[in-house]
């Protein structure tokens, strides 16, 4: 996708199973959809951000777009690598990249690109993006300082 990025990438590996599988015998777009979406939040809590703790920030993450573009179906019981990032920072939104490829043979079969809004839970209006909340996204997952 890019070099330009503010976070580390993060991994996480999902199954290809029978019941992820459309009409055609392949994995749904919906599943890599899906996907996308479970690698963001499983970074978010990663890097110490949980949905609890947004909300205490009074804070929510939603969708304001997905673009993805698929290269390679998936098949039944192909194991699945996602990796995920922040490509950068503005004042109320951050844009976040998505490879997903087939972890046996690093073929990519999918390429995602999600603008996300940070949204006030009180207002539901959006809100700047707090100082703690790049600086934990810009640190490593299991670095010394982000435990």
């Amino acid at each position: 996708m890019t070099d330009k990025r503010v976070s580390a990438v993060y991994m996480r590996e999902f199954p290809a199973r029978a019941e992820d599988c459309d009409e055609l015998g392949h994995v749904s777009n919906l599943v890599y959809l899906r996907w996308v979406l479970e690698a963001a939040q499983a970074h978010s809590e990663a890097v110490g951000w949980s949905l609890q703790r947004y909300l205490e920030a009074g804070t929510v993450w939603v969708v304001r777009s997905h673009e993805i573009t698929y290269l390679r179906p998936a098949q039944p019981g192909d194991p699945i690598e996602v990796r995920t990032w922040v490509e950068s920072f503005k004042a109320a939104s951050s844009p976040r990249c998505t490879e997903i490829l087939r972890a046996s043979d690093g073929t990519l079969l999918a390429r995602a690109r999600t603008i996300w809004a940070l949204m006030g839970t009180k207002n539901g209006r959006p809100c700047r993006i707090p100082p703690e909340m790049r600086a934990d996204f810009g640190r490593a997952v299991g670095d010394a300082a982000s435990e």
